[in-house]
């Protein structure tokens, strides 16, 4: 009985902030962007077979603004845009090239495609119940991308709107004077982002072969976000 009463004394931090039918904040975070792509193992008329992966990724910076409904004592609806800085570097591989070609970029290629997303992001918030200064969550929603980034001659060109599902999972952590939200989300995109319309390369073979090798581009990120309510 007493380790009962012990483990029930704790204080609570915010005990209604919970009840409030609207609130507003803010986030910062990190994104790790990446494309699924996928090749159709095109081989030119001088016997050249390009893929095309991302074999490493990069930290970006991303920042929200929120603004939540309650809907009732476990749902919430969450409004969150933002902006999403990021790139993504591919890798281009000629599976025919030998090992001791003489010029290296008959072999491997590479290309840093820079983004910046403006995202549209609402999700359906389903809270667990809050056990002292600590409510964990689950995420579930539907993203807008728009990439504001500049059009650029180069092996790919990805379409600028996409439309992502998302999921996530995260905790309230109840401080006295705000709530903290470390959330985890991961995005996959609904689009081929792949641009075969490109006039701008019709007298450039050499580098209208690497987007004729490829069939389907796909934009998926992890994103790592601390909200501030």
């Amino acid at each position: 009985m007493a380790a009962f009463a012990q483990d029930n004394d704790k204080i609570l931090n915010r005990p209604y902030a919970d009840m409030k039918k609207v609130h507003f904040g803010f986030s910062v975070g990190m994104n790790f962007q990446d494309l699924n792509i996928t090749n159709n193992g095109l081989v030119t008329d001088d016997g050249q077979s390009w893929f095309a992966d991302i074999p490493s990724h990069s930290p970006g910076f991303c920042v929200n603004v929120l603004a939540d409904l309650r809907l009732s004592r476990y749902f919430n609806l969450r409004f969150t845009p933002g902006m999403y800085f990021g790139n993504k570097v591919v890798k281009y591989v000629n599976a025919n090239a030998p090992a001791d070609v003489a010029e290296p970029e008959l072999r491997l290629q590479s290309q840093n495609i820079k983004a910046t997303y403006v995202v549209l992001p609402v999700d359906l918030k389903y809270s667990a119940l809050r056990y002292h200064n600590l409510r964990p969550y689950f995420t579930a929603g539907v993203m807008g991308v728009y990439d504001v980034g500049k059009e650029r001659s180069e092996q790919l060109r990805l379409k600028n709107f996409n439309t992502m599902l998302t999921v996530g999972m995260g905790c309230d952590i109840y401080l006295p004077f705000f709530k903290l939200c470390p959330e985890l989300k991961f995005c996959f995109g609904l689009r081929n982002l792949l641009e075969k319309n490109r006039p701008d390369l019709q007298d450039n073979p050499d580098m209208m072969k690497f987007t004729n090798s490829v069939s389907k581009v796909l934009d998926n990120m992890v994103v790592l976000t601390f909200y501030f309510e």
